[in-house]
């Protein structure tokens, strides 16, 4: 089921790679947490808003990672 005429990611750009999709999906939900509790001066709510915003950049994620994780 393997094609040969795909090439493969080395490791060094599959790290790379995943690091960018971490950041992708971590930097907006702690921005958020942040923002979200400095302004309400509430954990609770913060920490609400900021799984809201985690699962939303999730969603994003998996198409940015489909034309991200592709080699060329």
């Amino acid at each position: 089921m393997t094609d040969s005429t795909q090439s493969r990611l080395s490791i060094r750009e599959i790290t790379y790679r995943g690091t960018i999709m971490a950041i992708i999906i971590t930097v907006p939900s702690l921005l958020s947490l942040v923002i979200v509790w400095t302004i309400l001066d509430n954990l609770l709510y913060a920490i609400i808003m900021g799984a809201i915003v985690h699962f939303i950049a999730m969603g994003f994620s998996l198409n940015i990672s489909k034309k991200l994780l592709v080699k060329k």
